[in-house]
């Protein structure tokens, strides 16, 4: 989410969720006050497209980012990683900069490109998708923030998923619905704070570790540790599953990269949007990796990875005193309840087109006097809800169970619109007049979509089963959806030959997952 899946966060996240309601909001965080009397002055500049795209990534997510990193890999394979996801993260984000030109009708988010491209059956995997993980990816806030809460009350929070906890994350979420239904205005102010609440402590954090970075402890056990306590020699096989163990963590971080191309349409110029967007992408990219690996130049691998969440926190206070931890866990604080609003606005709009474009039932559609979709609204929150509570069985730790789940349920979302870049790319006549040539957008879509597979593979089976599970229960909706939009006979007439092909195979592995969810010990009693 990161965030913001802020804290993610949205962290917070074109395509997705092109609305008045995620345009208003980000205008206001990234904007200023535009100058009366001009229409082109209300438009966003460069400067505050900037602000939209490193503020939709920079979440809470980046506080634990030391010890998720570490946890799976040493310096050489994090380098490897920060690599291969900084390359294959552009790709995907070249994906919505072509689409929004070569696209520009279709508005209403990533399940457009699904539906005209694959189906209404696949266009609503896509926006059912997206939207439950990302309601997975405010569970992740709440756990983060009662867990950070924890710091100021020892020993009630714990690692933000018992019971205290539960209520707590619950107390907020139905707080942010109250908000929401108040319409994307309330949350501008919020926002900034946010963004200005997130950023400091990080760059705080860079400069600091900086003073004590020692390089020859960063080079020691430089490809990780034997479980003998030897340093390793290059393996390129024991790097990739290194590698592999870090790829939800980067996906998570980056979710929200289309943040410039969400207000598209309010921008000055479609050049500040791809400018915004490659600006905003090196500058966090860069902020990330130092973030994961300066600690390695302070503690070793094993060090970091068995600190509690937010790691960062615990470095400041190890390192520099109370004050660094105060100062990040207030960070977190900030960022995750301005990244949580932002996320409850931008989400309850998903279900709100979808249900327009008849693939979600019409309850959908409806919204209150303050134009915010209150039905959505309110679902997005029952689910959040209900999610919570089931996080209190997770095994192991929850945060990191969430953001795993969230980049999982994320991947179909971004495959899809990689898939149908290279699909309109081959078949049809490419546009006139756009800056992407059609050789740019096939070599975009065709590596976006390597590189998506490449993430469902590093995925492991635990959380594809999740997955699997989680989009099997949402196919009744679809169903009630297709029958209100007027669309009789049985329910088999609803799908095409190849639908029903795949709504077996969805029914069929979400059957498997849960059976293997419960006994693989994902959820515990």
């Amino acid at each position: 989410m990161a965030e913001t899946k802020t804290a993610v966060t949205a962290s917070e996240k074109t395509t997705t969720t092109t609305t008045t309601t995620a345009t208003d909001v980000a205008k206001q965080a990234g904007s200023g006050k535009p100058a009366k009397g001009s229409a082109d002055a209300k438009k966003v500049g460069l400067v505050g497209l900037i602000a939209i795209v490193i503020s939709a990534m920079v979440g809470g997510g980046i506080y634990d980012l030391p010890q998720n990193m570490a946890a799976s890999a040493s310096a050489g394979s994090q380098i490897v990683a920060w690599v291969i996801t900084g390359i294959g993260i552009w790709f995907i984000a070249n994906t919505f900069r072509v689409l929004a030109q070569a696209k520009p009708d279709l508005k209403n988010g990533i399940y457009t490109y699904a539906e005209r491209g694959f189906g209404k059956f696949v266009g609503f995997l896509i926006s059912y998708g997206y939207w439950i993980c990302n309601c997975f990816a405010l569970v992740a806030y709440g756990v983060l923030i009662m867990s950070t809460m924890d710091y100021f009350f020892p020993g009630v929070f714990g690692s933000g998923n018992n019971w205290p906890s539960v209520i707590g994350a619950s107390l907020i979420t139905w707080l942010m619905l109250f908000l929401a239904l108040r319409g994307a205005k309330s949350g501008a102010f919020l926002n900034v704070i946010g963004t200005i609440g997130k950023i400091v402590p990080v760059l705080v954090f860079i400069v600091l570790i900086l003073t004590i970075f020692q390089f020859g402890m960063f080079m020691d056990a430089f490809w990780g540790v034997a479980k003998d306590g030897h340093a390793l020699a290059f393996n390129f096989g024991d790097v990739m599953n290194q590698v592999s163990g870090t790829m939800l963590v980067t996906l998570w971080l980056f979710i929200g990269i289309e943040g410039a191309v969400v207000v598209s349409g309010e921008a000055k110029s479609q050049n500040d949007v791809s400018k915004a967007t490659t600006i905003g992408y090196l500058v966090i990219l860069a902020i990330y990796v130092l973030v994961s690996l300066l600690p390695l130049g302070v503690y070793s691998q094993t060090e970091i990875a068995g600190m509690s969440d937010p790691s960062m926190a615990v470095i400041m206070q190890q390192k520099f005193g109370d004050w660094g931890a105060v100062m990040v866990n207030v960070g977190v604080i900030i960022s995750v309840l301005s990244s949580w609003l932002v996320w409850m606005l931008m989400l309850g709009q998903m279900p709100l087109f979808a249900a327009r474009d008849g693939i979600f039932p019409k309850r959908f559609t409806e919204q209150n006097k303050k134009g915010a979709p209150s039905f959505s609204l309110l679902w997005t929150t029952i689910v959040i809800q209900a999610l919570l509570i089931l996080c209190h069985f997770t095994s192991g730790n929850a945060w990191n169970t969430m953001i795993s789940i969230t980049s999982v349920m994320a991947m179909p979302c971004y495959l899809i619109c990689c898939l149908f870049l290279w699909k309109i790319a081959v078949k049809e006549p490419w546009p006139k007049g756009i800056r992407f040539s059609k050789t740019n957008a096939l070599v975009t879509g065709v590596v976006g979509t390597i590189f998506s597979l490449y993430l469902v593979y590093a995925a492991g089976l635990n959380y594809l089963m999740i997955a699997a599970f989680v989009y099997a229960v949402g196919i009744p909706l679809f169903i009630i959806g297709r029958r209100q939009a007027g669309q009789k006979g049985s329910v088999l007439s609803l799908f095409t030959t190849v639908e029903k092909v795949l709504c077996v195979i969805v029914i069929v592995l979400g059957i498997v997952g849960i059976i293997y969810s419960i006994s693989s010990g994902v959820f515990t009693a």
